[in-house]
């Protein structure tokens, strides 16, 4: 098959254009050629995200990390079509999980090696075969993951990986695909995925000398605006969301009390009629303008407990993040404030009142640790008491750090998941239990 010949475009030029104000484009673009207008489609500098652009140095993997639309294979397929041009007579492996995989999305899809051929240039695919052969010769081989002895014995200049973390047998194919990329000075291979937890995630990512590219679904201009916000509205900052649109790799520590299944299933359900509301506060270690922990909870009529929202604040000073737990208790009309009172004593109290004359505020000293606070109220998780109305990234990504032998991260301290734990014990387990809580 053979397209159109077109134009040639000063690359100089081409980079120019995407500073023009829109008005001054318009009218540029109106006085271009059809031949002209095809080759300003056809060239992926100018439409490249910075996610999408080859990185620069002398590097053997490259991943491309992204959420789902993003541009994976859109990138894949312009980074194998160039390599082509450059290197006639190439061998490159196409990985996908299945053959279908390959043939449907790595090389027929809407972005994928047919679609972004450019003007003028030929190529034969030979899809019973599994092999595309370019114009300019070099050629590239079909691989399933599901196959990985395929692989064991083929030699390639350069492989493009498609959605690696779902690979049905991915250390199996990633070795032996690695075994073989031993042509030419330069080897290399682009990872295009949306990550996953999985083993083989992990190695990459611990690879000395990758290069990685981050990139979210919201990125893309070129995505219809009411698909992007539909999955915005319905996914932002649920583990779902966070790793197919932005991303991110989302995994459990072992021995965590919270675990990300765990949050999933308390998360989503409809708020009764509520019948006590507690905001809890884990203050500052000082006046430095650290994190200050702010969570509101709530016990509806149905006697299980809802976590309504996480207001936690950075950088303030003491009446910044006083009038933070002010505003958080009168916008969900709290009946109880309690804050921990260790780092400050009476301060606590005093600048939490001046705040809001009329808060009731209650003092708690920790005589435990954070973990041995948490265990009762991860419980009442595990036993469906709890739910979190909405997602609370920051928040969850705390309480998945909590571990029985302490806090192993994000950040140094657990501010917010602090100020959970005290709220739902004053909520729920005040009367029950007080493991490690003396009220002051």
């Amino acid at each position: 098959m053979a397209a159109t010949e077109g134009a040639t475009f000063d690359p100089a030029v081409l980079a120019r254009l995407r500073g023009l104000p829109r008005g001054q484009l318009v009218t540029l673009l109106r006085g271009l050629s059809e031949a002209e207008l095809r080759t300003l489609h056809e060239s992926w500098a100018i439409w490249a995200l910075p996610g999408q652009r080859e990185p620069a140095g002398d590097w053997q993997v490259w991943l491309i990390r992204a959420g789902r639309g993003f541009g994976k294979t859109r990138a894949g397929a312009e980074w194998v079509s160039a390599l082509a041009r450059a290197m006639p007579g190439a061998r490159i492996a196409m990985v996908g999980g299945t053959m279908d995989d390959v043939r449907k999305v790595m090389v027929e899809g809407e972005s994928g090696l047919i679609a972004v051929a450019q003007a003028g240039e030929t190529y034969r695919w030979r899809r019973d075969a599994g092999e595309f052969v370019f114009d300019s010769g070099a050629r590239a081989f079909v691989y399933s993951a599901e196959a990985p002895e395929k692989l064991r014995g083929p030699e390639h200049h350069a492989a493009w990986c498609d959605e690696l973390a779902k690979w049905r047998y991915g250390d199996a194919t990633w070795d032996n695909l690695m075994m073989g990329l031993r042509i030419g000075d330069r080897p290399r291979v682009l990872v295009t995925t949306t990550p996953r937890p999985v083993p083989l995630m992990r190695r990459l990512l611990a690879l000395p000398g990758l290069f990685e590219s981050r990139g979210g679904t919201g990125e893309n201009p070129f995505l219809p605006a009411s698909f992007v916000a539909a999955m915005t509205q319905t996914y932002a900052g649920t583990r779902l969301g966070r790793q197919e649109l932005d991303g991110e790799l989302i995994d459990d520590v072992e021995g965590a009390l919270w675990t990300r299944d765990l949050l999933e299933r308390q998360r989503g359900a409809a708020v009764p009629a509520l019948v006590r509301v507690v905001v809890g506060v884990d203050p500052p270690a000082g006046t430095g303008g650290d994190a200050c922990g702010i969570v509101c909870v709530a016990m509806g009529d149905d006697g299980l407990a809802y976590v309504l929202e996480d207001a936690s604040v950075a950088g303030l000073s003491p009446e910044g993040w006083a009038r933070a737990v002010a505003d958080c208790a009168a916008r969900h009309g709290a009946d109880r404030v309690v804050a921990e009172c260790n780092q400050g004593g009476e301060m606590v109290r005093s600048v939490l009142m001046a705040a809001d004359c009329a808060l009731p505020v209650r003092l708690v000293h920790a005589s435990r640790g954070k973990v041995a606070r948490a265990e009762p109220v991860a419980t009442l998780y595990e036993g469906g008491r709890v739910f979190h109305v909405g997602a609370f990234p920051a928040l969850e990504d705390e309480l998945c750090g909590l571990v029985s032998g302490g806090y192993v991260g994000p950040g140094r301290s657990p501010d917010r998941a602090d100020a959970l734990v005290w709220a739902l014990t004053e909520l729920c387990l005040r009367r029950r239990v007080k493991v490690g809580v003396r009220v002051v």
